[in-house]
């Protein structure tokens, strides 16, 4: 075939070509299926984690500690999760800012700069902050408004690596530079994330273009609710509850899949705007990130399949389906349940929970509540049962983080877009303490265990 009839062809219908090559070539399923065997012959730590689950340990840390047994004697012992920023409890901050409004700044600043503001320090870093809040009319246009679509967390990727064009020296890795720009994608982000959601509602769905500017004088969780909602009307438990969410979501170790993706770019010297769009990437799985709306979508299967929500063992037949592939999304997963580190309990939940129940009570939700509480009081017991886990089974913060994203009126598709937005001032700490610290792109290996064939002609094949 000639080049021209070539390009004819694939200008025609590029898909086609695709299908006829998986079609008529080989099955990629069987050509990349890898021998489990081979795993346990070379000793791979699947998933950088040994035979237990336990992470491979690659790297230190100074930014935060996640807890999930004590060691007695020499030995393992599991134990209520702990979570640490910068060497202090995550519930004693909870409980220290219950009467503050700006929560997640003081985070904010504890995470970047590794330790704890005074007053005066806090009051400086809050206007700085306030007057980064801002995108400008030409990013906004250019930018954020044009190829909307549903999914935000590709809009955010998009946008950052976009500001790498109006950035002055955008590849300068100098401990300032790149503090600077932490600085503005921290702020700049939610406003992007909020502004491409009602580019979408508006191109996409038809519904009336609202962009408005934060206020300088409201805090990050204010602004957010103040920029989503028509009437920028909200009460101080949702603002409360909201700044809550992000604190507990804003860092959570270098291992995570989108901190240690941090680490992975940092480590080979690329910009700052590039190593956080890979994070992003990274969030917007599944696994990771979108395990909130896992959540959701099974408890609205959950209430429209149990007819009466206080009846034991109905809720419980129908969990036994969803672990027996028969129910839901047939995966044999409830989600939000289970983790990687914590055992007993996973302390983010378990001060969201709190929270969670709270705002239920204003919002006239307690038997929705209440379900939740079934469920979680159920599942680790039934997965433990038809697993034959012998560790506990605990709830992870997304068991009711979209639950309350839901009382909070925040659409689904903002779910993981706010979990990027809690989790940016992590990964720049991760990033930062990459840059300080890495003097080496971190490179792990692969084992090769295919076979070596001779090369065939052309003509010959």
């Amino acid at each position: 075939m000639h080049k021209s009839e070539i390009e004819m062809t694939a200008l025609e219908d590029l898909g086609d070509i695709v299908d006829d090559v998986y079609r008529y070539g080989t099955d990629l399923q069987e050509v990349r299926k890898i021998d489990r065997n081979l795993y346990v012959e070379y000793d791979v730590k699947r998933g950088l984690r040994d035979a237990n689950g336990k992470g491979v340990l690659t790297g230190l840390t100074e930014i935060s500690d996640v807890i999930g047994f004590d060691i007695i004697n020499g030995k393992q012992i599991p134990c209520d999760g702990r979570l640490y920023y910068q060497g202090v409890n995550v519930e004693d901050i909870i409980a220290g800012l219950e009467n503050r409004r700006y929560g997640f700044e003081e985070i904010e600043y504890l995470l970047l700069f590794g330790t704890l503001p005074n007053e005066k320090e806090l009051e400086r870093f809050i206007y700085a902050m306030s007057e980064l809040q801002t995108l400008g009319g030409r990013f906004t246009r250019d930018v954020v408004m044009k190829a909307s679509n549903g999914n935000i967390m590709n809009a955010l990727q998009r946008c950052v690596l976009t500001l790498y064009t109006y950035d002055e020296s955008p590849d300068d890795l100098s401990t300032h530079n790149v503090l600077r720009q932490s600085l503005e994608l921290i702020n700049k982000l939610p406003l992007i994330a909020v502004y491409s959601y009602h580019a979408y509602m508006h191109f996409r769905k038809d519904a009336t273009l609202m962009i408005r500017n934060p206020k300088k004088e409201y805090s990050l969780a204010e602004n957010i609710l103040y920029m989503l909602r028509p009437d920028g009307q909200f009460s101080e438990l949702e603002a409360k509850v909201l700044d809550t969410a992000l604190i507990l979501h804003a860092e959570h170790g270098g291992g995570n899949n989108s901190s240690f993706t941090t680490h992975v770019v940092s480590s080979s010297g690329t910009d700052t705007y590039s190593a956080i769009a890979a994070s992003i990437g990274s969030l917007k799985g599944p696994r990771h990130g979108g395990a909130n709306l896992k959540v959701q979508n099974m408890f609205a299967d959950i209430k429209e399949n149990v007819k009466d929500w206080n009846d034991e063992k109905q809720l419980t037949d129908y969990l036994i389906k969803i672990l027996d592939k028969k129910a839901f999304d047939r995966s044999g997963l409830i989600y939000g349940m289970g983790h990687a580190v914590y055992t007993l309990s996973d302390p983010r939940e378990v001060v969201l929970k709190k929270f969670a129940e709270e705002l239920a009570k204003e919002k006239g939700l307690t038997e929705e509540f209440k379900l939740y509480e079934s469920v979680e009081k159920l599942a680790g017991k039934l997965i433990m049962e038809r697993r034959d886990i012998f560790k506990n089974v605990c709830a992870n913060v997304d068991f009711y983080s979209g639950f309350v994203y839901n009382m909070l009126g925040i659409p689904e598709e903002l779910f993981t877009p706010i979990f990027a937005m809690a989790r940016i001032p992590g990964w720049s700490a991760h990033r930062l303490e990459e840059i300080i610290n890495g003097n080496k792109i971190i490179r792990p290996a692969y084992k090769y265990v295919g076979t070596h064939v001779p090369y065939v002609d052309l003509n010959d094949r």
